[in-house]
């Protein structure tokens, strides 16, 4: 399923679009992709000869969704499955990535992609790590930061580990060479100097419970309203990976996890590792179930206060790992932000518009608009009404190119059939 040389032209009929341009559905609607952008969209819109046509009619069509904290495979991973993690994104709609660790290699996949060679999202990649382990001193962070300035990853990741110090310095170096850095938030640093010096995104929450407990048990409302305000001054965003948290603090249960159907899309010896360090996590587990369970009510508690206080909140899973399987994490991801009382239009925002508004300066893409990248999901059912709907795939628009629902499960078959053996 190659999307080289691909000139498409696609015609979705008789559509209802959610544009996300607003909390809104406009009903039977004719959307035209041409060179790779909407090109048209309204009642009446002119089919060119020879165009791709899609009957819309009773379904729902919304912008391309993103991951903003997934994970490209090493180079150790062979190109077929490289390609297979990274199809399963595609196959839920997820057609932007925001690949969160960096290897070397990596950046030709990304070039592949916008060439469209492969059948994979619009990647926006990390370089190699920040931590502990790669940087230890000032002039070692100001010459990593100058070297992936140079070789041209979007942005740099930040592990545990970094002295302060050195990330000091890299922060310095980075918003004087104009590139963005995100990730964890070191202890050293902590998340108050970490907002202070404009990090972009804080990921996984990192820091803010840390810092929240130490204010007293039970964390009062009052102090989480102050974090909010605090982060919306640094104009950070926050990546959430809620899911990934509460299988990592061990809220939730082995025999639920290991029934996961996504898990037969992933290589054995991967599920096996998740499975042994799931186990593993559990059994050295010093603290109670009781402070298990208030970790993860006071994650979602806090993700809902950032909600409402118009904290910039940026959709991510971390996959794939622990779990956390490519394309089908973002249903796992919306659960839980539904259970934390999030609203489906906010919750989908997350994913569409909002990284738009992030990515801008590099694409126009996010909402259903003309002049936007051509990149879209096509489902049997309302996500604003329910966004568990978001499992319900009809198609999926890649770069202009446009993917029907047999063509994924074809696809996919043959992928899990492969794992099988």
């Amino acid at each position: 399923m190659a999307l080289t040389g691909m000139a498409q032209v696609v015609v979705i009929e008789h559509v209802n679009v959610i544009p996300m341009t607003s909390n809104v559905v406009l009903k039977d609607q004719t959307v035209l992709v041409q060179d790779g952008r909407y090109a048209a969209i309204g009642g009446k819109v002119k089919v060119p000869a020879g165009a791709v046509r899609v009957d819309g009619k009773g379904k729902f069509l919304m912008p391309e969704f993103a991951e903003m904290h997934g994970h490209i495979p090493p180079p150790t991973a062979s190109r077929e499955q490289t390609e297979d993690v990274l199809f399963l994104s595609v196959a839920n709609g997820v057609t932007t990535v925001r690949g969160m660790l960096g290897y070397e290699g990596r950046l030709e996949l990304r070039e592949k992609s916008k060439r469209n060679e492969i059948v994979v999202p619009a990647l926006y990649l990390a370089g190699p790590s920040f931590s502990g382990a790669t940087v230890k001193s000032v002039a070692q962070a100001v010459e990593r930061v100058k070297q992936q300035k140079t070789e041209g990853w979007h942005l740099l990741k930040i592990h545990p580990g970094v002295p302060r110090d050195a990330y000091d310095a890299m922060a310095a170096t980075a918003q004087s060479l104009g590139i963005r850095f995100s990730g964890h938030v070191p202890a050293a640093v902590g998340i108050l100097h970490a907002l202070e010096l404009r990090q972009e995104t804080i990921d996984h929450l990192d820091g803010y419970i840390e810092y929240l407990d130490k204010q007293g048990e039970p964390i009062a409302d009052a102090w989480m309203v102050e974090m909010a305000s605090r982060t919306k001054a640094a104009g950070a965003a926050v990546v959430p990976t809620m899911a990934l948290w509460e299988t990592i603090i061990g809220a939730k249960d082995a025999a639920e996890v290991n029934a996961y159907p996504e898990l037969q899309y992933m290589p054995r010896a991967m599920v096996t590792q998740w499975r042994e360090a799931f186990q593993g996590r559990q059994s050295m587990f010093t603290f109670s179930r009781e402070k298990v369970d208030r970790v993860a009510r006071d994650l979602k508690r806090l993700l809902k206060v950032f909600s409402e206080q118009g904290v910039k909140i940026l959709f991510g899973t971390d996959a794939p790992q622990q779990y956390s399987v490519p394309g089908f994490s973002i249903h796992r991801e919306m659960k839980v932000m539904a259970e934390a009382g999030m609203k489906p239009y906010d919750i989908l925002r997350f994913g569409t518009a909002s990284v738009g508004d992030y990515f801008k300066t590099k694409d126009a893409f996010g909402m259903i608009a003309t002049g936007q990248r051509g990149a879209a999901v096509l489902l049997d059912a309302n996500p604003l009404e329910a966004v568990a709907n978001m499992r319900k795939v009809s198609g999926v628009l890649l770069r202009g190119k446009w993917i029907s629902s047999a063509e994924i499960a074809k696809r996919l078959e043959a992928i899990a059939a492969r794992y099988a053996r």
